[in-house]
């Protein structure tokens, strides 16, 4: 078993752990202020191990390994490392619960689909190359958080619209919401990240369009890849414009969110598990 394995495995485990501190008092209906700084610190200590599991498996001197499943694990670790930067300005400890598990099996994936013959190789030879390749990943981890953070909002909103019997037997489900930040603090944070996405996916395509041009001579490279992400781009910029002439929130922010969020996927994760898991290429 490789070292990269083994410590996904760890990550797995330990972010299991992480989710399962906040779990345990919420089934007890107890206060989550208790180990609140322990948890935190904690994070960054996983993050720390997680971040050693993906630098294992994805660089090496002169070129990056990636598959689609490694390509999730890193943007789970970039998604929770923004996460642990703004939990230090805003209190969202509840969070941990629903995240901490979507990272485990993020990090699980890359254990039951290890890096082949049919991964991505990449090879980085230039330093153009490398500052468009570090904001993409970026882009994309910013969004896919952007994304996470819509769902839950979006639940946060109905349950809101929904009557509820408030008293200490409520079921884990409602404890967990009423635990979250407050609405519109989650949807200040949800577009700013989305502002945040769409400015380096911006800047990604402009560094993508150096880089053709650079080494192939053309503005943008004819592929299901620039197609795509330039999809996503007017998707994104679309939704912003409706939240800045129309006041967008809600369900609509989430239909656009979740349909750009859909088209980057497409343009490398989704493809390249087409090709490794189904046309073994």
């Amino acid at each position: 078993m490789s070292l990269d394995i083994v410590l996904h495995y760890l990550s797995a485990l330990a972010y299991l752990l992480l989710a399962a501190s906040i779990w345990y008092p919420l089934w007890k209906n107890q206060t989550l202020e208790k180990h609140n700084k322990l948890r935190h610190w904690t994070l960054l200590l996983i993050l720390l191990l997680h971040g050693c599991a993906v630098h294992t498996a994805m660089l090496y001197s002169d070129h990056i390994r990636l598959n689609w499943a490694l390509s999730i694990s890193l943007t789970v670790w970039i998604g929770m490392f923004i996460f642990w930067i703004e939990s230090n300005f805003v209190s969202l400890k509840a969070l941990l619960l629903p995240l901490g598990i979507t990272s485990a099996l993020g990090c699980l994936l890359t254990v039951f689909f290890p890096i082949t013959d049919t991964g991505l190789i990449i090879n980085v030879n230039s330093e153009i190359f490398r500052i468009h390749l570090i904001i993409s990943l970026f882009a994309y981890s910013f969004i896919a958080l952007a994304t996470i953070q819509a769902l839950l909002t979006a639940v946060l909103d109905r349950h809101l619209h929904t009557p509820h019997d408030f008293d200490s037997k409520q079921k884990l489900f409602n404890r967990l919401i009423e635990a979250q930040p407050p609405l519109l603090l989650q949807e200040r944070i949800l577009f700013r990240l989305i502002w945040i996405g769409f400015g380096l996916l911006t800047l990604s395509v402009i560094t993508g369009s150096w880089v053709s041009i650079r080494y192939y001579d053309q503005l943008l490279p004819y592929d299901h890849k620039t197609l795509f992400t330039l999809l996503a781009w007017i998707v994104f910029a679309f939704l912003l414009a409706g939240r800045a002439l129309w006041g967008w929130r809600g369900r609509i922010a989430l239909r656009w969110n979740l349909l750009g969020f859909f088209l980057l996927m497409l343009a490398y994760t989704g493809s390249r598990f087409v090709f490794e898991m189904i046309l073994r290429q």
